[in-house]
């Protein structure tokens, strides 16, 4: 097809790939100084005294949802203070005195709501809130600078610029609080609110913190009017590789999007292919999850201005999307600041502040005529009004050439696709692959399948099948409402049940380290009992330790006792064998069944958001003869991934 992009992909075949060395693990975020004793002491008097006030708020709120859905804006402060103490992540005396005052700020805020009142929803300025997350449950905070002249009884819609950080390993909640009230950032558009996100952490709003993004957007569209057709977003540095990834794969969302720096692909950038062990063919095909330069060609409705310092090394990133671009017969809009290295040069900050302005104020067309949609996975389906509903083969580069011939009317053209929806209203005629569609009456969302004979309308396709959403790999089932599901029995072998706490253990820090958020646990028996609503269900253990696994294990696709682990026909040794997977779950046909697996990057991705990518396909059947390090949790014997109807295929290469 015209305009495709040329994107080498080496893939290395091997039915084993070997652990590397171990190495100290690193801890995220480093450690930090020992505060004054008396400091310590106050400040945790403080904590839980706001801690007793927020519980009984919370009590006598029950019977005002309004009210108490404000909570997070004071359960903020609280954990900013109290994770700083619990986990030592005070990085200078200096920090002291802002976290009183947040505890001050947190009872405050506290005696306002039991009084009715929550002012700072009609304040101007620097704001800091929060929201619950649907994933964890956690809190997580959100900056706010709101215009002087906004007044919310003006119902007026407000234009949004979403400001994506930079790397920053000591910006705590703690921390980004007080960046928060303190600088409205880099820049602040002329009747505009924006919206900082914290982003849970340090992680280029990848997995959680791409969801972080768009809860917290969600937060703030409920207690303020935004055009969603004024939409701008925009970073630095990190925040620079959180803009490329974010505009690329939900092009639809944005009038404008401004990537500064950062890095758009992981090969290159992180030279991951040039040390002596090349990641294996599965994790180089996940790189197409978070590889911008792949999906370039979904800008061509998002007017896209990258800035770089002319001799900053992270001018790389909007070097090779302008080649991807080009590829895609797409022109990038760049600015260089010259002989600059990794900030903005202050005359091209004016010219960048300008250009932003001048997109906010056109906006962008709600239904444009023309939508050019690339994707990789049923993760990311969309664009305006055309969505991927059903894929031939995942991780292989599908496209949708679709054109409003008038408002009533489509022609499209596609490649690896098998389902598409359309969100046209009173779409009366359509083409698809020179293939005139029966429509039966004029539909909004219809639903249309390619068969042997053509295009028809159809059905979304079912549980059974991959689509928008449910697609998988294991890191996919960590975008939404999750729970670890913790072993009550005794297993098979005390090597696999050693094996399973300790993997638990670190699934549990790593999330605490790199989300910000305390992974929810519960007990099998807890779940069997029907306590859990959770979508997705993280089982740990094997068929004799974790009750709920064995319940489950007739409708999953291997067979597990104590002589044997079979999967895809392979017989292997229980007593040092471990299945790691995801798969539909029986229990609820729209979440996720995953074994023995957190998120699946470790500690070496620690150091760099370039290597914080996928690290394992949708299954995988691990050798515990090998220990876990900081790449892998043993020895990764067979991996792939499940066809379109979640099947195994052929063994891959």
């Amino acid at each position: 097809m015209k305009g495709r992009a040329t994107m080498a992909l080496l893939l290395v075949a091997g039915a084993a790939f070997a652990q590397t060395p171990p190495r100290p693990a690193e801890r995220l975020p480093p450690p930090g100084i020992a505060i004054p004793e008396s400091a310590r002491a106050e400040l945790t008097e403080g904590a839980a005294a706001l801690r007793k006030n927020l519980d009984a708020l919370s009590s006598e709120l029950a019977g005002k949802p309004a009210l108490r859905a404000l909570l997070p804006d004071v359960e903020i402060f609280h954990k900013a203070v109290d994770w700083a103490l619990r986990y030592d992540e005070f990085f200078s005396e200096k920090q002291v005195a802002p976290a009183k005052g947040f505890l001050e700020q947190g009872n405050e805020r506290a005696e306002q709501l039991r009084a009715g009142q929550a002012p700072w929803l009609d304040a101007t300025g620097l704001i800091v809130r929060g929201y619950r997350s649907t994933l964890d449950g956690s809190v997580q905070p959100y900056g706010l600078v709101v215009p002087a002249n906004w007044k919310r009884s003006e119902n007026k819609a407000s234009r949004l610029l979403v400001w994506l950080a930079g790397r920053n390993e000591k910006r705590t909640e703690l921390a980004f609080l007080e960046e928060r009230e303190t600088s409205p950032g880099q820049f602040t558009p002329e009747e505009t609110i924006v919206l900082h996100p914290y982003g849970r952490f340090c992680n280029a709003t990848k997995f959680a913190g791409e969801a972080d993004v768009f809860e917290a957007m969600k937060a703030l569209a409920a207690n303020y009017l935004i055009d969603s057709n004024r939409i701008v977003v925009a970073g630095f540095s990190m925040g620079g590789a959180s803009t490329w990834h974010l505009a690329t794969h939900h092009s639809g969302l944005w009038c404008a999007a401004s990537p500064g720096a950062g890095f758009a692909e992981t090969a290159i950038f992180s030279k991951a292919l040039e040390s002596k062990e090349p990641p294996p063919w599965w994790e180089q095909k996940l790189w197409r999850w978070y590889d911008a330069t792949a999906w370039a060609g979904n800008l061509f409705n998002c007017p896209t201005i990258a800035y770089s310092g002319e001799i900053d090394p992270q001018k790389q990133s909007a070097d090779v999307m302008e080649k991807a671009m080009a590829a895609e017969g797409l022109q990038l809009e760049r600015l260089i600041g010259p002989q600059t290295g990794h900030k903005y040069e202050p005359e091209a900050q004016k010219k960048l502040a300008r250009r932003l302005e001048a997109l906010l104020e056109r906006g962008k067309e709600p239904m444009p005529k023309e939508v050019h949609l690339t994707t990789y996975t049923l993760q990311y389906p969309r664009a305006a009004w055309v969505q991927v509903a059903g894929m031939d083969r995942q991780w292989e580069r599908a496209e949708v050439r679709a054109t409003l011939e008038n408002p009533a009317s489509v022609k499209a053209t596609t490649t690896n696709v098998a389902a598409l929806q359309l969100f046209v209203p009173e779409l009366r005629a359509l083409t698809i692959d020179n293939h005139e569609v029966a429509l039966p009456r004029p539909a909004f969302g219809i639903v249309v399948c390619r068969t042997k004979r053509g295009w028809s309308v159809g059905e979304p396709p079912p549980p059974s099948a991959k689509r928008p959403g449910h697609a998988g790999p294991i890191d996919a089932a960590f975008m939404d409402s999750f729970v670890f599901v913790r072993p009550t029995g005794k297993p098979f072998y005390e090597r696999v049940g050693n094996w399973t706490r300790d993997e638990l253990a670190h699934a549990t820090k790593m999330w605490r380290d790199v989300f910000r958020g305390d992974a929810p646990v519960m007990d099998d028996v807890q779940v069997i009992g029907g306590a859990s609503s959770a979508q997705n269900l993280v089982l740990w253990g094997d068929p004799s330790s974790n009750r709920l696994l064995s319940k489950l294990l007739p409708k999953l696709p291997l067979e597990w006792n104590k002589e044997k682990l079979v999967f895809n026909g392979q017989a292997y040794d229980a007593s040092h064998h471990v299945p790691i997977l995801i798969f539909p779950n029986p229990l609820n046909p729209d979440g996720y069944v995953v074994l023995n697996s957190g998120m699946d990057f470790r500690n070496d991705a620690y150091g760099s958001n370039a290597r914080q990518t996928p690290k394992l396909p949708d299954w995988a059947i691990l050798d515990l003869n090998t220990p876990p390090g900081p790449r892998w949790p043993g020895r990764i014997v067979e991996a792939g991934f499940f066809d379109e109807r979640w099947r195994l295929p052929a063994r891959e290469p």
